[in-house]
């Protein structure tokens, strides 16, 4: 057999280990339009930040199917390596995140709103809309290699949010005041709490055990504290010295699972709580620069927090760090977005559009 000189095989060597360190780009992908607020729309398509430059604009991915009604969800699989999104105008689709290509598109006759995708990438969850009353109104369960539709699930009206657990056994659906749980190997319903929120199961997140899920109200700045082992709501909370009768859209753990922030958007702020208290304690609050639909996520890291405005926060100093902005310097925002890691062009890892725990979640499950 043919040997390397010693020289060349010690470059060939050095070359693979400087490929294998090669550092990880961070970014920040957020869809527009908004299919739920006017403010801070920019044209159609997704516009990418880096984290690690100020927030950056770096570049835009137009994707025309998005004027469809605009955006209702936009979940990602790291294992896929492909954003799914779902529009106003009932159509769901697929953008491949490493060649920026849509690989398909569908139409469905319900509805899709901010759907949810399994950990090993094969199904899509994908809730019929929180405007849709029909008696089968609930999941689809759609193959998210091409969109193909493989089950129907009734649930309950106006299923709006999913989420799939970080350990991937479970994904949960909110309805008109109940919250649902679902396994994922056989669609089966698991648990069913009823009367959680004030109007409806808007947002909401869950800890990395899954003992408790954190749901906004309806009607009030606050939230509801459901304890998924006992399969009841334990507490409500709210903010401010006294009710503020505004809805909550918007909630999120800090990844450490030690502050709880949820959205007021109407009274520009998010409001921040001691999650490592039960029931969580009021901390303060900061303060946006808009009003809109309202959300509130946390980088991987802990360090960022965004929500539905332009606002960038550092989550542990509760500074403004930065404000989005496009390509013409135009102030941005969309509550429809996550986090993408890079390295060589390839994807090696996700966040998640809802701000969900992840301090006991095992080493090496697929973020």
């Amino acid at each position: 057999m043919h040997k390397l000189p010693r020289l060349t095989l010690a470059l060939f060597t050095i070359g693979h280990l400087v490929a294998a360190e090669q550092p990880v780009q961070r970014y920040l992908y957020m869809s527009s339009p908004d299919g739920a607020q006017a403010e801070g729309n920019s044209g159609s398509g997704i516009l990418v930040f880096d984290l690690d430059h100020g927030h950056e604009f770096v570049r835009r991915i137009d994707i025309p199917g998005f004027k469809d009604g605009g955006v209702r969800g936009f979940t990602v699989s790291a294992r896929n390596h492909c954003a799914y999104f779902s529009t106003t105008n009932r159509r769901l689709g697929c953008v491949d995140l490493e060649s920026d290509k849509v690989l398909w598109e569908r139409t469905y006759d319900a509805g899709c709103d901010r759907s949810s995708v399994t950990m090993d990438g094969t199904k899509l969850y994908v809730p019929t809309g929180w405007w849709y009353a029909g008696a089968n109104s609930g999941f689809l369960v759609v193959d998210a290699a091409d969109g193909k539709l493989l089950k129907r699930i009734p649930v309950g009206l106006q299923a709006h949010n999913s989420i799939v657990s970080l350990d991937g056994r479970h994904v949960f659906l909110g309805t008109e005041t109940a919250l649902s749980m679902f396994d994922t190997r056989d669609d089966q319903m698991v648990l069913q709490v009823p009367n959680v929120g004030e109007s409806g199961v808007f947002p909401f997140t869950l800890d990395s055990q899954n003992r408790y899920a954190y749901v906004c109200l309806g009607k009030t700045v606050g939230f509801d504290v459901v304890d998924l082992k006992a399969g009841k709501v334990i507490h409500r909370v709210t903010a401010g010295d006294a009710p503020i009768a505004h809805r909550t859209h918007g909630v999120a753990l800090t990844p450490e699972e030690t502050e709880l922030w949820i959205s007021d958007q109407q009274g520009k702020k998010l409001f921040i709580f001691d999650a490592t208290q039960m029931p969580p304690r009021p901390k303060g609050y900061v303060d946006l620069i808009w009003e809109g639909h309202g959300w509130v996520c946390f980088s991987l890291d802990g360090q960022y927090a965004w929500c539905h405005t332009p606002d960038v926060y550092d989550a542990r100093t509760k500074q403004r760090v930065a404000l989005l902005k496009d390509q013409a310097d135009k102030l941005f925002a969309s509550s429809k977005f996550f986090e993408v890691h890079f390295r060589d062009g390839k994807v090696v890892r996700a966040g998640n559009e809802f701000g969900l725990g992840r301090v006991h979640t095992a080493p090496g499950t697929p973020p």
